[in-house]
């Protein structure tokens, strides 16, 4: 195995696990500090941009602005679709009619000025190729290996890799999934639950073009989200699907062949875009609530999923775990400028102080919205599409929701409001 050396005097950040949002810090960090600071990536799929083929995430104006600062957003533009309109509608799966009771797209770009839409759809292979690229030529090392153990030693972390041989960094990033074995062997606690739900993803080509626009229909066992992709496929446009069902019916509506999968589909699709194809999946994921009682222990700090799991409901999980990325990085280069150690107690603070709030904010959020609006009662179903529709006649409140969506507040990290660390 080929090991990055520090130069003398150097620092060293080590990361277990290799997905976006822990290539996006190695790249922040790497850029801003080049030969400074040594920073290996230890994954032990290599961060093999292929695990995420078929897979498409929202990415929010400040996830995109990070991208830009980053110097990524040129390369991954052509990945990415714009999202103009979101239209939430709210009804039984039965019912002849889908009434519409909030719709959000051109308050996006007053809220900002800029222009841009307030969210993109991004394809996540072609982004995890462009960072895991931009990575190895900013001279991040990426190690096919795992992380078996780690201890702290003093003034730095001994990571021991399933190879045998140990690194040795001022810190390690644990940003290796919600079941984190770094978390669970550093002691933190963790407060979480299983939905009795599954998340079923799937590309569908259709024979209309969407114009950018965003579908989020409420059903009774849960969200189903229709979202724009660039064109292409067999029928010339494409969107992705993020279905929320019932465990208990999910294998039951996915089991059969492909063409009863894909009528299942139509009974929750839209017919404004024409005649359906299923073009990659479904998969399957199960889907849970959780979130960490601290997002750092000694010399170690949690970074996405290893700190927070929330519901897609909101589309937000891969821009959550960004912001981590950012915040991260702005208060390792900060005590990195300072001449302070990176790894230190006040850094880590910082980063948690920056990131638990507005983590749990955010879970919380969607954990509620998935109890609201995943049910058939009717007092609750007339109280939630009253607030909808009083939501899309407030400008001022619509304005608010879209901000925090877009990330685009003056609270976010640097790097999310597209300036430099």
């Amino acid at each position: 195995m080929t090991v990055e050396t520090p130069r003398p005097g150097s620092r060293r950040l080590l990361m277990a696990g290799g997905g976006l949002p822990s290539l996006a810090l190695a790249l922040a960090l790497k850029q801003a500090h080049g030969p400074a600071l040594a920073v290996t990536v230890i994954d032990p799929g290599g961060a093999d941009p292929a695990r995420h083929r078929g897979r498409a995430y929202t990415l929010a104006a400040g996830g995109r602005r990070m991208l830009d600062r980053l110097g990524l957003w040129a390369r991954t533009a052509d990945a990415a679709e714009p999202i103009t309109e979101m239209v939430i509608s709210d009804s039984r799966l039965a019912d002849p009619v889908r009434p519409v009771f909030l719709t959000f797209g051109r308050e996006a770009d007053e809220e900002r000025g800029d222009g841009e839409p307030f969210a993109h759809m991004i394809e996540a292979e072609p982004l995890a190729v462009a960072l895991a690229e931009a990575c190895r030529a900013a001279g991040v090392a990426i190690e096919t290996a795992g992380v078996v153990r780690a201890l702290p030693e003093g003034s730095a972390i001994r990571a021991t890799l399933t190879t045998g041989e140990s690194l040795r960094g001022d810190l390690l990033v644990a940003a290796d999934g919600a079941r984190s074995r770094l978390r669970e062997a550093a002691r933190i606690g963790w407060v979480g639950w299983s939905y009795p739900q599954v998340g079923i993803v799937a590309t569908i080509g259709h024979a209309r073009p969407h114009g950018g626009r965003a579908f989020e229909h409420f059903l009774p066992a849960g969200p189903f989200a229709i979202l724009p992709l660039r064109d292409g496929g067999s029928l010339g446009h494409r969107s992705s699907i993020v279905w929320t069902e019932r465990s208990v019916d999910a294998e039951a509506l996915l089991s059969g062949e492909p063409d009863e999968v894909l009528a299942e589909i139509e009974r929750r699709f839209t017919l404004d875009l024409g005649a359906l194809a299923l073009e990659h999946g479904p998969s399957r994921h199960p889907l849970a609530f959780g979130i960490a009682r601290a997002f750092r222990a000694e010399r170690l700090a949690l970074l996405g999923d290893a700190a927070h799991v929330i519901h897609p409901i909101a589309g937000q999980g891969l821009n959550l775990a960004l912001a981590d990325a950012a915040a991260l990085a702005e208060a390792v280069t900060g005590a990195l400028r300072l001449g302070l150690d990176p790894g230190g107690p006040d850094v880590l603070r910082a980063y948690e102080r920056a990131r638990r709030f507005d983590s749990f904010a955010m879970a919380a959020t969607t954990d509620g919205l998935n109890r609201l609006f995943s049910n058939d009662a009717l007092p609750l179903r007339l109280a939630r599409d009253l607030g909808l529709g009083i939501v899309d006649r407030l400008p001022g409140l619509k304005r608010f929701f879209i901000g925090e969506a877009a990330a685009a507040r003056g609270s976010r990290p640097r790097l999310m409001r597209g300036e430099a660390l």
